[in-house]
C-alpha cells in the first residue's frame, strides 16, 4: 500500500514540460510584424498561439519529476558542444498536411544542422533520464496557431511570404507547462548556454 501512495505522490511532482529554442523579443517582434503586414485585417485560423509562447520546440517532455529535469539538465551542461549559431525563420507550412492542417506553424530555413544536433542531444538527454524515446522525426518550427477541426491552409501558405527574420541560438532552455483558465503558460524551469 505505502508503495502505491509513493507513486501517486510522485505523479503529482510531476509536471509537463519541454526543451526549447527560445525567442528573444526581438525576433518575437519581428514575427509579429511581419504576420500582421502579411495578413492586413485577416486573422490566422483556429486557436492563436499567443507571441508570449513562442518557441521552438527541441523535444517535448510530458509528465516530468524534479528528478528527471535535473538529469537532463546535467546531462546537457556536460554533453552539449554546439557553439551558439543564427537560424532564419521563414515560411508557414501545416501539420499533418496542407491540406487538412491541425497546426499552422513557421519554419526555418536555410542550415538547420545545429538545430538537428541540439533536438538530438536532448533526444538523448530525455532516454537518458527514463523518458521512452521519441517516434518522429525533428522538425523545427515555431507553432502559430491549432486548428480544430483541421482545414486547408494551402491557400494562406501560398499569400504570406516567408519571414525572413534572423534568430540567435545560445542555450537550450527547459519550460513546465502551466494549465488552466485561457491558453497554456510556458514558465522558464531553467537553461543551458551554449
Amino acid at each position: 500500500m505505502a508503495g502505491l501512495a509513493a507513486v501517486g505522490s510522485l505523479a503529482l511532482m510531476a509536471e509537463r514540460m519541454f526543451l526549447a529554442v527560445a525567442l528573444d523579443d526581438e525576433s518575437r517582434h519581428a514575427v509579429a510584424a511581419h504576420l500582421g503586414a502579411e495578413l492586413g485585417d485577416g486573422r490566422l485560423p483556429g486557436r492563436v498561439v499567443p507571441a508570449q509562447n513562442w518557441h521552438i520546440t527541441l523535444r517535448f517532455l510530458g509528465a516530468t519529476s524534479p528528478e528527471q529535469a535535473d538529469l537532463m539538465l546535467r546531462h546537457l551542461d556536460a554533453h552539449l558542444m554546439v557553439e551558439a549559431f543564427r537560424v532564419r525563420l521563414g515560411g508557414l507550412g501545416g501539420f499533418p498536411r496542407e491540406r487538412k492542417a491541425s497546426v499552422l506553424w513557421l519554419g526555418v530555413d536555410g542550415d538547420t544542422q545545429p538545430l538537428d544536433e541540439l533536438a538530438a542531444e536532448c533526444e538523448r538527454a530525455a532516454v537518458r533520464a527514463g523518458m521512452e524515446p521519441e517516434g518522429r522525426p525533428f522538425h523545427p518550427h515555431l507553432t502559430l496557431s491549432r486548428i480544430r477541426p483541421p482545414a486547408d491552409v494551402r491557400r494562406l501558405i501560398d499569400e504570406v511570404e516567408p519571414a525572413g527574420v534572423p534568430l540567435d541560438v545560445a542555450a537550450v532552455t527547459l519550460y513546465r507547462s502551466v494549465l488552466g483558465d485561457g491558453p497554456a503558460r510556458y514558465e522558464v524551469v531553467d537553461t543551458v548556454e551554449l
